[in-house]
């Protein structure tokens, strides 16, 4: 197709506060299966055709950096800087000079757009249409950006509508088809955290736009929250981790078990008696210890530890972390992590509820606790940067831990610990 837009625009220099305590570097970061997230977008947008990247990065430049050690297919790749997280519509604004046509735009972690992307080009052919959105049918509308819909096009974008004032159930993806034409809006509209909503609907009175739908269930293109991550750890594991692969440096007791889809990678050591079941992955210089079981859609970044004695099910470990005997079920921990022997995480209610997670929320300049819902039965902790865990600790069901915390021994972790924060 010869008018096959062959730019994308990836936004990678937000915060990602609402991801505490995950969020010492930018959520694209994390990493699955030894990559960080935004390279499994970028290689889903090869191949889907879009072979020129513009990524914009924050001045620490650390999505740039990060991006040099994991080749990529792509044929260009430039990054232009945003001092300041300021929204779509300055990040837009800054690239604005590279901007050709039509052109995709999406969050760093849209690690499954290959299909919408083919979807949204085939709307516009069909419709003519320059812009195209992608929605998803919502039950929490106050939490998102809405589409309001006349006739089967989209003619506004309602930002976090309140409650029984939705315009629809239909909440915007956050991938988007658009073409140069729209840029001269952004000079109409107000500078404020909503100015991409405000000038894409001020943009959108005046010419078309559809919209293509996602499966209502399909959970991997939103990462808003840390408990976020295990969709998306689920939906790269279904997708490429198809078979068994052990690196030919790793050492494998004759007594271990490795069983399933499982990926051993190089100068990991599987001691006697320990099993590793598919789907899991093993990065690179880690250790299982002995007559430990890892298990069900772990994964483990490279340098990681696993002590004697351990089960750990279904967990998200950054490089570098090192647990002990104990249990660690639905459970983050963040790089450089350190947890005692007999750790214990809670991740079940015990009466089998969902999970709710603590958090703080600004309304009106005043910072209150709330609980959010996270769709859950069965969720653990979610720890912070170079946590230490103490022997004997004990965690209960969704709790935050922050960054650099201390927890000392036989501690009894119910609430959230901020940033820092030491308990004995």
């Amino acid at each position: 197709m010869d008018n096959f837009p062959k730019q994308a625009v990836i936004l990678a220099a937000g915060e990602s506060s609402r991801c505490w305590p995950l969020n010492s570097v930018h959520k694209s970061l994390f990493k699955i299966m030894g990559k960080p997230l935004i390279w499994y977008t970028i290689s889903a947008l090869n191949d889907a055709g879009v072979a020129e990247i513009i990524v914009i990065q924050g001045k620490k430049r650390d999505i740039e950096e990060e991006l040099k050690k994991h080749p990529l297919a792509a044929k260009k790749i430039q990054y232009v800087i945003q001092p300041e997280p300021a929204g779509i519509g300055d990040a837009l604004f800054r690239a604005k000079e590279s901007l050709r046509g039509q052109f995709f735009v999406l969050w760093a972690h849209q690690i499954d757009c290959r299909e919408n992307v083919k979807n949204m080009i085939k709307e516009s052919a069909k419709t003519g249409a320059k812009t195209v959105l992608v929605g998803q049918i919502t039950k929490t509308a106050w939490l998102y950006g809405i589409a309001r819909l006349e006739g089967g096009l989209v003619k506004e974008i309602v930002e976090k509508p309140q409650a029984g004032q939705e315009p629809s159930d239909i909440r915007i993806v956050g991938t988007y088809l658009l073409d140069e034409l729209l840029i001269p809006y952004f000079e109409k509209t107000a500078n404020d955290s909503y100015d991409f909503e405000k000038t894409l609907s001020l943009y959108m009175t005046d010419n078309d736009a559809r919209i293509v739908m996602i499966d209502k269930d399909y959970k991997a293109a939103s990462l808003k929250y840390p408990w976020h991550f295990f969709n998306l750890n689920k939906y790269l594991f279904d997708k490429f981790l198809t078979k068994k692969i052990i690196a030919k440096t790793a050492w494998i007791a004759k007594t271990a078990v490795i069983e399933g889809n499982v990926i051993i990678g190089d100068n990991v050591k599987v001691l006697e008696g320990a099993v590793v079941k598919g789907p899991s992955y093993v990065g690179p210089d880690s250790v299982i210890g002995n007559n430990s079981i890892v298990r069900d859609y772990c994964n483990l970044e490279n340098k990681a530890v696993v002590g004697a004695l351990c089960e750990a099910a279904r967990v998200i470990f950054q490089p570098d972390v090192h647990v002990h005997s104990g249990y660690y079920g639905d459970s983050i921990f963040a790089t450089g992590c350190r947890s005692g022997a007999g750790t214990i995480t809670a991740n079940v209610r015990l009466d089998r509820g969902e999970i709710k997670v603590k958090t703080k929320k600004e309304s009106e300049g005043v910072k209150k606790i709330v609980e959010l819902e996270t769709g859950l039965k069965a969720l653990g902790v979610i720890a912070g940067e170079k946590a230490r865990i103490g022997v004997g600790a004990t965690f209960m069901p969704g709790v935050l831990v922050g960054k650099n915390c201390f927890m000392g021994p036989k501690s009894l972790i119910k609430d959230n610990l901020e940033d820092g924060q030491k308990i004995f």
